[in-house]
């Protein structure tokens, strides 16, 4: 990860971390890098750049400051307005935009804003371009071989304009509206759109594709976004479905780029239930390529066993979408995800796409006829206990030879009937240790004794 720029963009507090001076900065070189490598390969032509942001109040002031610098650097700025990030990955692509923004901060609160960097194919953008923006950022550019503390302002007639984008939006909307392949008539589905991005969207979708629709938290007003909503609240969506009779609910985040489901029961679907029902469905028509599903370390053990069950094998990355689409592109695999509801169908996206999720789950449930909660009845989520220890040094903690002996003693315990992982944290100086197990009480003395070994060898930090 670069020094700004983590593993799903430059996130911060909105004037804080994450400034409109550095939202500036990033459109000045974006502007001017895009258009030096068409100079450089024989196109005279500006370079074109698609801009979307969410709700935010913040997100109106990154998105004039970049296209300021865009435009200043002589790049001409297409504005999708308040979109999704799979919206702008689909339109980058599809319109062959020079490189994509999105102004977001997914699943934050509403002070916090992002900035996600795509590339032409709607893909997150390369670290070493990253690391050539966060050079500029910081007043130390070398670009094409040359010392650059400065980019060149554009003048006259290549100064960069601006277009109205909106029409960009809608024609994603009409591809997701094509990907639906069955009527939703006669099914009642609840949506809860975060106040974010989605709010506009989604309910345009299903109703399209005859679903009786209900949402909450469709009305942002720039402070609400996430705010006891969307897919990290999924509760207040629980509560509708069971009021309301309703079939299924859909919960996204902040810039619908991420999905939980509740079943009509009222139960919680996570990322790693969707990953089985939908992989699941794939093997059965012969469409899950390389018969591989990718997950992260932090899918839970009751998703491996489920797998097993069926076999269909599976993948582990770090975490982050970013590292399970490096993963599927490397190794052709087609769908893949994390627990926490990003889920790439990589022969349809690009990224994690919210929307996309949702209408894939009501194409399972359609086709087998069959409800939410017996589809995903065969995965038996497995307790868990996660404990943060906050340390001195997250390398030598976690290589430390008791430390290491103390989760081997650990794992063996566990044996088929659960498993530890101990991980450092990207953001904070923490070890993460997590054990999941049969039961709760199991979890939590198990993690414990590891924790005890960090803390007795001085590694931890009394706060």
């Amino acid at each position: 990860m670069g020094k700004y720029f983590g593993t799903d963009g430059f996130r911060g507090e909105a004037n804080v971390t994450l400034t409109a001076e550095h939202a500036y900065k990033v459109g000045r070189f974006l502007g001017w890098y895009y258009g030096e490598l068409k100079r450089r390969n024989g196109d005279d032509s500006p370079a074109r750049i698609v801009i979307g942001k969410d709700t935010r109040r913040s997100s109106y002031m990154f998105e004039y400051t970049l296209v300021s610098g865009l435009t200043a650097s002589g790049a001409d700025a297409y504005m999708l307005h308040v979109t999704t990030t799979p919206s702008v990955a689909y339109i980058t692509r599809v319109d062959e935009f020079d490189c994509g923004i999105m102004i977001s901060a997914s699943h934050n609160p509403y002070y916090d804003n992002g900035i996600k960097l795509l590339n032409s194919q709607g893909e997150k953008m390369d670290e070493k371009t990253i690391a050539l923006v966060e050079a500029y950022i910081d007043g130390k550019l070398n670009a094409f071989g040359e010392e650059m503390p400065e980019v060149p302002y554009a003048t006259r007639e290549r100064i960069g304009k601006t277009v109205d984008y909106a029409s960009g939006r809608n024609r994603y909307i009409a591809y997701l509206i094509s990907l639906g392949m069955y009527s939703f008539k006669g099914k009642k589905v609840g949506l809860d759109c975060a106040n974010g991005s989605s709010w506009n969207i989604a309910r345009c979708v299903f109703e399209a594709l005859g679903a009786t629709v209900v949402t909450i938290n469709d009305k942002p007003d720039g402070f609400n976004v996430n705010e006891n909503a969307g897919s990290t609240h999924i509760e207040g969506l629980q509560k509708l479905v069971i009021e309301k009779g309703l079939d299924v609910g859909f919960a996204y985040d902040g810039d619908a780029d991420r999905c939980l489901c509740v079943d009509e029961k009222g139960q919680v679907i996570t990322g790693d239930h969707i990953l089985y029902i939908y992989g699941k469905y794939m093997k059965e028509r012969d469409k899950l390529l390389t018969n591989t599903v990718v997950t992260t370390v932090m899918s839970n053990f009751g998703l491996y066993k489920a797998f097993d069950e069926i076999g269909i094998e599976y993948a582990k990355t770090a975490v982050g979408d970013k590292y399970v689409y490096e993963y599927m592109q490397k190794n052709g695999c087609r769908i893949g995800g994390e627990q926490s509801g990003h889920i790439i169908f990589s022969k349809y996206a690009t990224t994690g796409d919210g929307i996309l999720t949702s209408l894939k789950i009501m194409e399972v449930i359609m086709a087998r006829k069959t409800t939410l909660s017996r589809l995903a009845e065969p995965v038996k989520i497995y307790p868990q206990v996660l404990i943060n220890v906050r340390v001195k040094d997250k390398v030598a903690a976690q290589n430390d030879i008791d430390v290491q002996a103390s989760v081997k003693k650990v794992a063996k315990t566990l044996g088929d009937n659960g498993r530890i992982l101990v991980r450092e944290s990207g953001t904070e100086p923490l070890v993460r240790v997590m054990v999941e197990a049969k039961s709760k009480e199991e979890c939590q003395e198990l993690a414990q004794s590891v924790v005890d070994v960090i803390k007795s060898k001085g590694y931890a930090v009394e706060v």
